[in-house]
């Protein structure tokens, strides 16, 4: 938290809870350092409507909260069935956890994503096509929203909430393969690490430095000082249209022939 400045001290923090166990340990990280780095601290959970267990889980997630003398609010919204239904499900939740940071005074928003959340989201980028600017995904911090679990693995999540016996549920949706992360994250990302197990930090410091030229790129606009390299480095690194690919391969071969033939005719 201190690397990225993401809580002033005096500041008021809302962080989302969703019950499940990156949320919970999320809070109680928070809970535990609210003290000694001088923040307050509100949890808020939003009910999308579209699992009946979703309030249960809620349930649980104010009873956590209140045990550790965290403000504990919740908001339901009406999620239509549909196409696209997580990105408006999302959509409405922030829209629902916005409204909760400014009845409470908050300035930060916390989320509980971590490191194989960042990189899960950089292939489904990949998948689905982007130019290089958009793999700089889910920044440490990105306006009010702040990921202060972003450097812990999936794995040492679950390890914080077995060492710490923290209450949490399971929503069975992110067991369901028809949605593209759950088979990112059960079929690709294993795999690529049985390539390289450090592949998950390779591409969360890919994505630092992408969102960092982003920055810089966007502070040169707006300043008018893009200089031509500046555009050049751009260019490279942050996906603007590419010229057509030559055929270095047929070139190649054409210069093999005729070195041929000129042998052939010596």
């Amino acid at each position: 938290m201190r690397e990225h400045a993401l809580v002033e001290r005096g500041a008021t923090v809302l962080v989302a809870v969703s019950g499940g166990a990156d949320s919970m340990a999320l809070l109680h990280v928070l809970s535990l350092l609210r003290r000694e780095r001088a923040f307050g601290l509100f949890a808020h959970g939003v009910d999308h409507t579209l699992r009946s267990e979703a309030t249960t889980e809620l349930d649980l997630a104010e009873e956590f909260a209140r045990s550790l003398d965290v403000p504990f609010s919740r908001t339901r919204v009406a999620v239509a069935r549909g196409g696209n239904l997580q990105a408006r499900a999302r959509a409405l939740r922030w829209e629902a956890l916005h409204d909760a940071a400014g009845r409470c005074g908050a300035g930060r928003i916390a989320t509980g994503h971590h490191a194989d959340d960042r990189a899960e989201t950089m292939l489904m980028r990949i998948i689905r096509g982007t130019r290089a600017g958009g793999l700089a995904v889910l920044p440490p911090r990105d306006g009010d929203r702040i990921r202060p679990l972003l450097k812990a693995r999936r794995a040492d999540v679950d390890a914080h909430v077995r060492r710490h016996r923290i209450p949490h549920c399971h929503d069975p949706s992110n067991d369901d393969p028809r949605f593209l992360r759950v088979r990112v994250r059960l079929e690709i990302l294993p795999a690529l690490e049985r390539l390289n197990p450090r592949v998950v930090e390779h591409m969360y410091a890919l994505a630092d430095e992408l969102d960092v030229l982003n920055e810089r790129r966007a502070r040169s606009a707006s300043n008018g000082l893009t200089s031509s390299n500046d555009a050049r480095e751009d260019d490279l690194d942050l996906g603007v249209p590419e010229a057509r690919p030559t055929r270095p391969t047929t070139r190649t071969r054409s210069g093999r022939s005729q070195r041929q033939s000129r042998q052939v005719r010596s």
